[in-house]
């Protein structure tokens, strides 16, 4: 790969990432805080996991629009590192509640990554 491509692509990343964590930041200050649960870092997760298995079943690996979309913008918009701080802080309130809000976040994930594989799957006439 020339070093014209990877900076190329590494520019499609960061910007996409910009915009990504200005989304989240953003969604952070619409959507507040509910008994101590961070809302708005479970939604965020949620819809990218569940866009990108949409991306991921619609556009090739290497797609520079895959690159911008999926490890860009939803790369920024989502994040494991505020759902991490996000449950300790829980933990030190209520213990039972924040393993569910990590469980919990964890498994809608997964659940959202699948339905947007398969929504974004072709459909053969």
């Amino acid at each position: 790969m020339s070093a014209r491509t990877l900076l190329r692509r590494a520019m499609l990343v960061s910007a996409g990432g910009a915009l990504g964590t200005g989304a989240r930041l953003a969604l952070g200050v619409i959507v507040p805080e509910s008994a101590g649960i961070p809302l708005a870092v479970l939604i965020a997760n949620v819809a990218g996991a569940l866009l990108l298995g949409i991306l991921a079943s619609r556009l090739p690996g290497s797609s520079d629009a895959r690159l911008f979309l999926g490890t860009g913008v939803l790369g920024g918009f989502t994040t494991y590192s505020a759902l991490a701080v996000g449950a300790t802080g829980l933990w030190m309130q209520t213990p039972a509640l924040a393993a569910g809000y990590a469980v919990g976040s964890v498994v809608l994930g997964l659940a959202a990554a699948a339905l947007g594989l398969r929504l974004g799957r072709r459909r053969v006439a």
